[in-house]
């Protein structure tokens, strides 16, 4: 019996408590990994939205890892279980949602690839997250302090972010996503032919990936109403807050920016403006 038929065979076993449940999963990653991703992959083949290429390999490579990322923060407290069948029924409860996320047809476009890979990486990395501001509306980083009202030390790091991000953060998420130097150019001669419809078309994605990556932090996924961030700018408390939900929230970002500007705003109304390079 080879070991990965041994390892498999494991997770097949219940697993009584949390403890049980890490040691199992922990000598088994890569099988999983595997697993999720090899649903995924065969999910989009059945729904026409499969290419043999190394752009939808890393497609799903990247979401396989997030189904198990999920299984590994959730199955804890789904004791007692057999893994392998827990993996199995979230990764099938994600694709058999009305519209799941992975198979909106836009996201294996070069577009939604390269916006998918910002947002999702701004979910994970605060440089990513400040680079996010850049990208969709065009804001450097004095329009990032003067919309949240950062001052003394949060302000410093917000060009520390910028300039991490610029230096090694964008190239890297762009190698994860493998958009390639030919469809940046492209992008980028798009938004310059038609850049109305471009950006129309980039707002629209952006708002879909903006809600689905969110949920990603439960605490900070909540949209307030306009008392509730007029109270947060008010008392200056919520810095974190702010920084997270109106770099993935436009419509928020509308109300922070309407609530501060006082009729002389220090940064022009945010909209769409898509940047593709740092």
């Amino acid at each position: 019996m080879s070991d990965r038929t041994t390892t498999v065979g494991r997770l097949d076993e219940v697993v009584s408590t949390p403890e049980e449940f890490d040691r199992a999963v922990s000598q088994a990653l890569p099988v999983l990994l595997d697993r999720a991703t090899s649903y995924t992959k065969r999910f989009l083949r059945e729904t026409g939205q499969w290419s043999e290429d190394v752009a939808h390999e890393k497609f799903v490579l990247r979401w396989g890892a997030e189904y198990l990322e999920r299984f590994l923060i959730c199955g804890r407290s789904e004791v007692p279980c057999r893994p392998l069948f827990l993996l199995d029924s979230l990764v099938a409860k994600q694709h058999s949602q009305p519209e799941p996320f992975c198979y909106h047809p836009d996201l294996l476009t070069p577009l939604g690839r390269f916006l998918d890979g910002i947002v999702a990486r701004a979910a994970i990395s605060r440089d990513a997250l400040i680079g996010l501001y850049h990208h969709c509306y065009g804001f450097g980083p004095g329009d990032v302090i003067a919309l949240t009202g950062l001052n003394g030390s949060e302000s410093q790091r917000i060009y520390k972010n910028f300039r991490r991000w610029r230096d090694s953060g964008w190239q890297r998420a762009m190698d994860e996503v493998g958009m390639t130097e030919a469809e940046l150019n492209e992008l980028s001669s798009r938004q310059e032919r038609h850049p109305q419809r471009f950006n129309g078309e980039s707002e629209r994605l952006i708002r879909f990936a903006q809600a689905h990556y969110r949920k990603s932090e439960p605490d900070h996924y909540p949209c307030l109403s306009r008392p509730q961030w007029e109270e947060m700018f008010t008392q200056g408390y919520g810095y974190d807050y702010r920084i997270w939900h109106l770099a993935l929230c436009l419509d928020c970002m509308q109300t922070a920016w309407a609530l501060g500007s006082k009729g002389t705003p220090a940064v022009d109304k945010p909209r769409v403006e898509l940047r593709v390079r740092p």
